[in-house]
């Protein structure tokens, strides 16, 4: 049975990535780990390029190395959305107040949202299953926006999907859980751990290194 799998990527960093060691993923090695009864057809992960933060100008360039290293992987491909910053104005929480007619203390903030990754994955996840491109689809997001497509692959076209939330600490999404017409589950950090890139690699433009301080 072909499998295709669909990563929300910045859903799988701030879920199972973000403080760990485990942040030099091979995306491919992952997905063998996790479905080792399977072939993987095709990994599709999405992201948006990120911007320097005045706290830490590297950023980008740390992401450039990681999605350097993705692609050496021969069948994932990366798809881009694009990150929204604009100041607004936003409540402190939690909130306090002296009586409950006194409104909240108020702060200027720089808002960034990340646009189009969970509309390009549900996106591509329908295309690919339109062309018949996968026996078999495995989602990774705890992001309840991809319930309908999911749905649809599911009821509509009789596929089996299954979903991985990487989240550890959150909540079971009900509604994802409820779709899921293959298995529902979390992401087991000993195959994270074990799926890690050699810190140093090479592809068509040379050598390259897991960057220092990752």
């Amino acid at each position: 049975m072909s499998v295709n799998v669909y990563i929300d990527g910045f859903n799988l960093y701030y879920g199972a990535l973000r403080g760990t060691p485990y942040k030099w993923l091979n995306l491919d090695a992952m997905c063998r780990r996790l479905l080792p009864d399977r072939e993987i057809n095709r990994i599709r992960y999405f992201t948006a390029r990120l911007e320097p933060y005045p706290h830490d100008l590297n950023a980008p360039n740390r992401q450039g190395i990681y999605l350097r290293a993705l692609s050496t992987i021969p069948n994932l491909t990366i798809h881009y959305g694009r990150f929204s910053h604009h100041p607004t104005i936003a409540p402190i929480y939690p909130l306090t107040y002296s009586s409950p007619s006194d409104p909240p203390e108020r702060v200027r903030i720089l808002k960034t949202e990340e646009k189009r990754s969970d509309v390009n994955l549900a996106t591509m996840l329908l295309i690919d299953c339109f062309d018949d491109d996968f026996d078999e689809a495995v989602v990774v997001s705890n992001d309840s926006d991809l319930t309908l497509p999911i749905e649809y692959v599911v009821n509509k076209f009789g596929k089996r999907v299954g979903v991985i939330n990487p989240h550890h600490r959150s909540r079971v999404s009900r509604e994802l859980s409820e779709v899921a017409s293959w298995f529902y589950r979390r992401i087991n950090r000993s195959a994270l751990a074990n799926s890690q890139f050699p810190s140093g690699m090479s592809d068509a433009k040379g050598d390259f290194r897991k960057p220092a301080l990752w």
